[in-house]
């Protein structure tokens, strides 16, 4: 491959090359917002990454002639969902290359040929082992700041997997919105009549009562439950939705957790959002020594920002289009204005999913920041 090689991943030393490339990729970029470091080394982890029980994983990165590390990528084989949607794909996911194709080139047939070693016949990205991993390429908006929980990359990374011959396979859309002063009386009508009609009411849970009391395992119930339709989803296990809790919790605000439950006290509904933790993210560069816990810590007690994230809204099946959001945008827009939220950024949303689109209707929402999974057939390897 010319003036560069592709090395897999063996040594702490190697890993320590993947996971610091991004802080010289985006030097002096200010729409990037870093990953935690000790986030991406727990990936690799079968310690500390559940998803390693049903998947497997492969890191590389390319090297210049020099000793440099250029690029990275990181193949995996998602068994459960592979058994799910009854396909034998292999995904790549954590991509980043200098503007060469020789190097995008190199990183994408390293995982092509990682996975048509263990059967697979096509490959797509970026996606990671579940769907609450960061997935998509952006395609579009460039020019917007990212988020810690969602893909940055520039614009050329779309322009070479395309010259690659990767075609789109789905997208997802993001909207930003602005907070009314006031719940809208769409929402605010749609919400009396379904507290009327079903008894439905809006709780917001503690930190013990999600750890240890049980709800924490029925969120996960539900998301399972909601999400099971939706493009590459595999159900989480137990042990992944202790490795979210145990990640996400410590930054969530609980008040703005609104969750839904019925007269039985059934859980049927709930949103995760949080105060945008952006900045925060990146003036700590991804670690939080030495100062880095300063900074996040200062986010999540202190410094609310400006916006919101709509990290995920979930209703289950038998509940949906009922008008169950309607109480939940209740409940959080007087809470966004106590806490001068002025706008919020939802979570990546498949660009099919219509009925999950149109609930933001009465906020005027903007959509932007696209992103797009592509994916390739593997020749030869069709079964």
């Amino acid at each position: 491959m010319g003036q560069y090689k592709i090395k897999k991943v063996d040594t702490s030393k190697e890993l320590k090359e993947f996971i610091r490339l991004p802080e010289r990729l985006y030097q002096g970029c200010p729409y990037y917002v870093p990953d935690m470091e000790s986030d991406i080394e727990a990936i690799f982890n079968p310690q500390r990454n559940p998803g390693l029980e049903f998947s497997d994983i492969q890191p590389f990165i390319a090297i210049d002639g020099k000793g440099n590390t250029v690029g990275r990528i990181a193949g995996i084989i998602n068994h459960h969902a592979n058994e799910r949607w009854k396909v034998n794909t292999v995904r790549f996911s954590m991509i980043e290359f200098i503007d060469d194709i020789e190097v995008s080139k190199a990183l994408l047939d390293a995982v092509t040929q990682w996975g048509k070693a263990r059967g697979m016949s096509k490959i797509q990205g970026p996606m990671g082992i579940s769907d609450f991993d960061k997935e998509g390429m952006l395609v579009e908006d460039f020019d917007q700041t990212g988020s810690e929980v969602t893909i940055y990359n520039p614009p050329y990374y779309p322009q070479h997997l395309e010259r690659l011959g990767f075609q789109k396979e789905v997208d997802w859309i993001q909207y930003r919105i602005n907070v009314p002063e006031t719940v809208p009386e769409r929402y605010a009508h749609t919400a009396r009549l379904v507290k009327k009609l079903y008894g439905l009411e809006v709780r917001k849970l503690t930190r013990h009562q999600v750890l240890e009391e049980g709800y924490g395992k029925q969120i996960f119930e539900l998301l399972n439950e909601a999400y099971k339709p939706l493009f590459g989803f595999s159900d989480l296990t137990d042990g992944q939705a202790r490795m979210f809790l145990d990640s996400y919790l410590p930054f969530l605000n609980l008040d703005l957790v609104p969750v839904i439950f019925d007269p039985a006290g059934k859980m049927v509904g709930l949103a995760i959002t949080m105060g945008s933790m952006t900045e925060a993210f990146q003036k700590s560069h991804g670690r939080l020594l030495p100062f880095g816990w300063f900074h996040l810590l200062k986010a999540l007690k202190f410094s609310h920002g400006d916006h919101a994230e709509l990290l995920l809204i979930a209703v289950r099946p038998d509940y949906q289009g009922i008008g169950v959001t309607a109480l939940i945008f209740e409940d959080l827009i007087p809470i966004y204005n106590r806490m001068h939220y002025t706008w919020a950024e939802t979570g990546p949303q498949l660009e099919s999913n219509v009925k999950e689109l149109s609930q933001w209707k009465s906020m005027t929402p903007k959509g932007y920041k696209r992103r797009r999974c592509y994916s390739k057939e593997i020749t030869g390897n069709k079964k």
